[in-house]
């Protein structure tokens, strides 16, 4: 019986885990993921944000220049669903935080009742025959704790990404939807960026700043054999998250 739960145990815990995948990628490394269409994967959805009341363009008559239009044919920046244009992430992060506390306490209590009109000669009916009344009862507790945290990051990020419009908002903002992945050896690399952009924010070359993005979502990480050595074991994250000491 006890064989029976240690297996199904395991089989959760390799189901939990993503066991099966990193087993199928023993000695080739992880895999490229195929390039899919990402209004069709089960998680997406459309996006729905305030929008200001439709207004209509008014045209000049005589005229062959298009308001907002950086070209005087026809305007190179992204516009449609399925355009493309490149994102440029830029992040810089730097962070300090150092903490030091030191508590101590130290507590004594001493009871007596030396005299209380003459009923202290009582006390020794009701308890043993060696009690004192002057010291009934002593007590006395020291507790101490010191505590020292220190926290200092640094992060930079530098990247361009070639985003994919997923959708024309209805006051012609663009949500955007790409992904990279660069595999070295056995290690894969991941990037991911999702946001809303104005068309007004889009540089001539078609590219925009990430700062410029509404609800960025930037996401960079990789997987593979030094990833996974470099994170703690799924028990030992485990007992971080349950023990309380």
């Amino acid at each position: 019986m006890t064989i029976r739960l240690l297996l199904l145990a395991s089989a959760v815990m390799l189901s939990a885990c993503n066991a099966p995948q990193r087993l199928s990628e023993i000695g080739r490394g992880p895999q490229l993921s195929q390039i899919e269409n990402p209004t069709a994967q089960p998680g997406w959805r459309p996006v729905s944000m305030p929008m200001p009341t439709p207004q209509v363009p008014e045209r000049t008559a005589n005229s062959l220049w298009r308001p907002g239009s950086r070209a005087f044919f026809k305007d190179q920046r992204a516009t449609n669903v399925g355009d493309i244009i490149t994102v440029l992430v830029s992040i810089r992060d730097e962070a300090q935080l150092e903490n030091s506390s030191t508590r101590n306490r130290n507590n004594n209590e001493n009871l007596g009742l030396p005299q209380m009109l003459g009923l202290e000669s009582s006390l020794t009916r009701i308890l043993p025959g060696t009690i004192n009344p002057a010291n009934l009862v002593t007590a006395s507790s020291t507790g101490g704790s010191t505590g020292k945290g220190q926290i200092q990051r640094t992060e930079q990020v530098t990247l361009r990404v070639a985003a994919v419009v997923t959708q024309v908002l209805p006051n012609g903002n663009l949500v955007l939807n790409g992904k990279q992945e660069v595999r070295v050896n056995n290690e894969l690399r991941e990037l991911s960026i999702n946001g809303v952009v104005r068309t007004q924010d889009i540089g001539s070359d078609n590219t925009v700043r990430h700062d410029r993005m509404a609800e960025a979502r930037i996401a960079y990480g990789g997987r593979g054999i030094i990833s996974d050595i470099q994170q703690p074991r799924y028990g030992q994250q485990l007992l971080d998250i349950i023990l309380p000491f």
